[in-house]
C-alpha cells in the first residue's frame, strides 16, 4: 500500500488527530481535569478548522484506486461543516459540564468527531462501498448521541426510533445498490455511469428509487421524514442542532454527487420526475405541519424538513449553478438554524421551557436572546436583507437555470410555500416582541461560549448575504468539477 495516498486526505487525517487527542485526554487525564475537556476539544476543533481552510499543495486528486476523490468543492463543503461543528461545540460547553452529563462529556465530543469523519467519507466517496462505510459511520454515533440524556424517557425513545428507521433506510439503500451492481458489474461511480448510457429499464428505475429513499431518510425528505420530529424533540438540543444542519449538509452534497455522477445519463427519464414529487411534498408538508407545532424543537424539525426541500432544488438543477447555490444555501442554513437552536438550548438549560407560549414577552427579560431568535426566524423565512433571502434567491435561480417549464412550475410552488412559511416563523417573533403576557422566562446569564457562538451566528446571518464575494468564490470552486455535469441528460 502506498501511504502517500493519505496526502489526498488532509482534512480526514487532521480530524482523526483531533479525535485521538480528545480520546487520550478523556481516558488518561485525572478526574479533576475533566471539567476542562469541553474547552480542550473546542479549542482543538477551532485550530483544526483554521488549518483546514488552507489546502495542502497537491492534495487534489483520486486515492485508493479511485474510491476517494479530493477536489476544491469537497474541500469547501468539509470546511463549511467544520464551522458548523465548531459552533455546536461552543454551544455545548456549559451543557456538557452539567452534573448529569459531565460523566459522559468525553463520549459526546468523540462521537461528534466520529460522525463528522463519516460525513467526510460520504462527501469524497466515488465508490459505493466507501460511501456505505461513511454513511454508517455517520449514522450510528448519532443514535448514541440521541440517547445521551439517560434520565429522560424521550431521549431513549428518540434513539430507538432513529436506530430502527436508520436500519430500514440502510437496507433499502443497499438493496438499490445491489440492483445497480447487478446491472453494471461495478461499484465505481464513473464505471456505473458509463454502463447506464442509453439504458432505461424498470430495474434501473427501481434501483434509483431505492437509492433516493435511502439517502432521503438522512435528509428528512417526505415521505421518509416521520422520524424527524420525535427524534428532534427527544434528543438533547445540542445533538438536535447538530443533526439538523451538519448531517443535512453532508447528505445533500453526497446525494447530488451520486445522482449526477452515477445516474446523470438517466436524469430526465428517471430521477428528475421522482425529485419533482418529493420536493413539492417535502416543502408543502413541512410547512403545513410546522404551523401546528407549539414545541419549538418540533417546530424547527418540520421547518428543517421544509428547508431540505429547498436544498433539493439545487440538486434537481443538476448543473454547476445548482451545486453552487446548494453549497451556499447550506452555509447560510448553518448560521440561521444554529442561531435558533442556540437560543433554545440556552433557555432550556436554564429554565426547561421549550414551548412557543413560554417565549411570550421574552424581549422584556432577555433582549439579546430575543433579537438573535428574531434574526434566525427572518433568515429562515427568507426576509431581506438577511442571508436567508439571498440563499433562497440563488437556489431558485440555480433551479431555473435548466430552463424547463416543469422547473418553473416547481420553483413557483416553492416560492408560494416561502410566503406561507413566513406565517409560522413570524409567530415566534410575535410571541417574543408583541404579546403582552407576563414573561415566564427570567433573565438568563448565559455562558460566554454560548454568547460567542450566537454572536458568530448573528454575524453570519447579517454578513454572508451582503458579502457577494462568497457566492462568487463558491462559483469558481464548482467550476473545477463542471465536467461532472456533462453526462446529465
Amino acid at each position: 500500500m502506498d501511504y502517500s495516498q493519505f496526502l489526498f486526505m488532509p482534512q480526514e487525517v487532521g480530524l482523526l488527530f483531533v479525535f485521538l487527542l480528545v480520546f487520550i485526554y478523556d481516558t488518561f487525564m485525572p478526574a479533576r481535569m475533566g471539567k476542562h475537556l469541553p474547552m480542550f476539544a473546542t479549542i482543538l476543533t477551532a485550530l483544526y478548522t483554521v488549518y483546514a481552510f488552507f489546502p495542502c499543495p497537491g492534495s487534489w486528486g483520486m486515492a485508493f484506486g479511485g474510491m476517494f476523490e479530493s477536489n476544491p468543492a469537497t474541500w469547501v463543503m468539509k470546511n463549511i461543516l467544520n464551522v458548523g461543528v465548531l459552533l455546536v461545540m461552543l454551544q455545548s460547553v456549559k451543557w456538557t459540564n452539567d452534573d448529569f452529563v459531565s460523566v459522559r462529556r468525553g463520549e459526546f465530543y468523540e462521537l461528534i468527531l466520529l460522525t463528522l469523519f463519516g460525513m467526510f467519507l460520504m462527501i469524497s466517496a466515488r465508490h459505493f462501498l466507501l460511501f456505505v462505510i461513511g454513511l454508517e459511520t455517520a449514522s450510528l454515533p448519532i443514535a448514541a448521541l440521541a440517547a445521551f440524556e439517560k434520565r429522560y424517557y424521550e431521549s431513549h425513545e428518540a434513539a430507538a426510533k432513529y436506530v430502527f428507521t436508520a436500519v430500514f433506510s440502510s437496507a433499502i439503500f443497499m438493496l438499490g445498490i445491489s440492483f445497480v451492481y447487478g446491472m453494471s458489474g461495478s461499484l465505481y461511480f464513473q464505471d456505473i455511469a458509463t454502463q447506464f448510457m442509453g439504458v432505461k429499464s424498470p430495474l434501473l428505475i427501481l434501483a434509483v428509487a431505492f437509492v433516493i429513499a435511502g439517502v432521503g431518510y438522512k435528509l428528512s425528505l417526505v415521505p421518509f421524514h416521520q422520524w424527524t420530529a420525535d427524534v428532534y424533540q427527544g434528543a438533547p438540543t445540542a445533538v438536535t442542532s447538530y443533526l439538523s444542519v451538519i448531517s443535512k449538509g453532508a447528505a445533500a452534497f453526497a446525494f447530488m454527487v451520486i445522482l449526477v455522477q452515477v445516474f446523470g445519463a438517466v436524469y430526465s427519464q428517471v430521477w428528475q420526475w421522482m425529485l419533482y414529487a418529493i420536493i413539492i411534498l417535502t416543502i408543502t408538508i413541512g410547512n403545513l405541519f410546522a404551523m401546528r407545532q407549539r414545541n419549538l424543537k418540533r417546530f424547527l424539525a418540520y421547518s428543517s424538513i421544509s428547508q431540505a426541500g429547498y436544498i433539493m432544488l439545487g440538486v434537481i438543477a443538476a448543473n454547476q449553478v445548482g451545486m453552487t447555490s446548494m453549497i451556499y444555501y447550506v452555509l447560510v442554513y448553518i448560521f440561521s438554524n444554529l442561531a435558533a437552536f442556540g437560543v433554545i438550548a440556552v433557555i432550556e438549560r436554564a429554565t426547561g421551557k421549550v414551548t412557543m407560549d413560554d417565549y411570550n414577552g421574552l424581549f422584556k427579560t432577555n433582549p439579546w436572546l430575543a433579537f438573535t431568535m428574531m434574526l434566525a426566524m427572518f433568515s429562515l423565512g427568507g426576509i431581506p436583507p438577511f442571508a436567508g433571502f439571498f440563499s433562497k434567491f440563488f437556489i431558485f435561480v440555480g433551479a431555473c437555470h435548466t430552463g424547463s417549464v416543469a422547473i418553473y412550475v416547481l420553483v413557483f410552488i416553492a416560492l408560494v410555500n416561502t410566503i406561507i412559511s413566513l406565517y409560522y416563523y413570524l409567530l415566534v417573533v410575535k410571541a417574543m416582541f408583541i404579546r403582552q403576557d407576563e414573561c415566564v422566562i427570567p433573565y438568563i446569564d448565559s455562558h460566554w461560549t454560548e454568547e460567542l457562538a450566537l454572536t458568530i451566528c448573528v454575524m453570519g446571518i447579517m454578513a454572508v448575504g451582503v458579502a457577494s464575494g462568497i457566492y462568487t468564490f463558491l462559483s469558481r470552486v464548482t467550476e473545477t468539477i463542471a465536467p461532472m455535469f456533462s453526462m446529465v441528460g
